[in-house]
């Protein structure tokens, strides 16, 4: 009895052995591929009681909807997405609600899905970004998510040398809005390429606006305008199956692309990587453009150690190459004060730029 009794403790002492030994590889697995989940989250506009434009009695809240979920359907087939939605059927949601959903998540990318409507005829589709006139609030957000920080326990130890409340966490906050702004102009421009290269939608561009759902949101963010209900034609397309699903693909498609290009840009922390040293780099950013301009300090009003680095079509120009972040923003006030009011810092990893973020939790 006392034999039988030893095998089956051995017999589950194995068993456990072995589900632990596959759980540590998995996890070295996901590791050393470099596997995270990217997350996006999918915000379909209006419901509920809220039923959006009624262009030519198509109700927006139900188009919207389904254009969302068909978004998120195919996001979903990766295994390196986690898609989420503001709502899955037809209810009310508080703007505000809408972005606190993704900065609570930690969301990569807030994606907000609508229909538009005008008294004229005009059709097509558009992406928008944030304009200037919502960074206010929107800064006022992260600080205040960033704030949070303080109700964590050993937040000490975790952030060690961050203070949310000090003037340089404001700086690196603006710096983001910076970075985030670059995103969504990138992704919009993913989405606006799909939608008229690929489905001949006409093409209204990418815009800045204030919207307000954008205020709300602390990462990267696009606002669609799918089309006019109001435009007959183009209401009936986009109340069809086959426009929804179109429409759905082509958003679908451009968050891929989008997150690949992520990928791209990421650190894996493998075993491998951390044995190598990085070495971070931190620059300014004070101009970008078509134009080749010599790097002389009397082109760039008095400032010494201008880089020009030449990007696909364009040449981008830094300052104040340093390997401190606290030199960086030293640079970065001293190019604002020469006129360059929209510089930035960016960083880099053995030459490949990263986000700043990223370079300070590497440091």
């Amino acid at each position: 009895m006392r034999f039988i009794e030893n095998n089956k403790i051995n017999t589950k002492a194995k068993i456990i052995f072995i589900l632990l030994f596959l759980g540590a590889f998995l996890m070295n697995s996901s590791a050393m591929f470099g596997q995270r989940k990217y997350v996006i989250v999918i915000d379909a506009g209006h419901g509920g009681k809220d039923p959006g434009n009624l262009g030519n009695g198509y109700r927006e809240k139900n188009i919207v909807l389904k254009v969302a979920l068909s978004t998120g359907k195919k996001l979903s087939e990766n295994k390196d997405i986690e898609v989420i939605y503001t709502r899955k059927s037809d209810v009310f949601i508080d703007l505000w609600k809408r972005g606190d959903i993704a900065n609570h998540a930690k969301a990569d990318l807030f994606v907000s899905i609508h229909c538009d409507s005008h008294t004229s005829n005009a059709y097509g589709a558009g992406t928008f970004v944030l304009g200037l006139r919502g960074n206010k609030k929107n800064l006022e957000i992260a600080k205040r998510e960033n704030a949070s920080i303080l109700l964590e326990e050993n937040y000490e130890e975790k952030y060690e040398g961050f203070d949310p409340n000090s003037v340089e966490s404001v700086i690196g906050l603006s710096l983001l809005q910076e970075e985030n702004l670059d995103k969504s102009l990138a992704m919009a421009s993913l989405m606006q390429n799909n939608f008229t290269l690929k489905l001949k939608r006409h093409d209204r561009k990418v815009k800045q606006d204030n919207f307000q759902v954008l205020r709300e949101t602390i990462m990267p963010s696009v606002l669609v305008e799918l089309g006019f209900l109001t435009n007959k034609n183009e209401g009936k397309y986009l109340n069809s199956s086959k426009g929804q699903e179109q429409m759905g693909n082509a958003i679908s498609d451009a968050i891929l692309k989008y997150v690949h290009n992520l990928k791209l840009n990421t650190v894996v922390n493998t075993e491998q990587e951390t044995e190598t040293t990085n070495f971070i780099e931190y620059k300014v950013q004070i101009a970008s453009g078509r134009k080749k301009i010599a790097t002389k300090s009397y082109n760039f009003k008095k400032l010494k150690g201008v880089q020009r680095v030449k990007i696909s079509k364009y040449y981008k120009y830094y300052y104040g190459t340093t390997s401190n972040y606290q030199s960086a923003v030293k640079s970065l006030k001293k190019a604002k004060s020469k006129g360059y009011t929209s510089a930035f810092i960016v960083a880099f990893n053995n030459g490949e730029k990263i986000s700043v973020k990223d370079a300070a939790k590497m440091q």
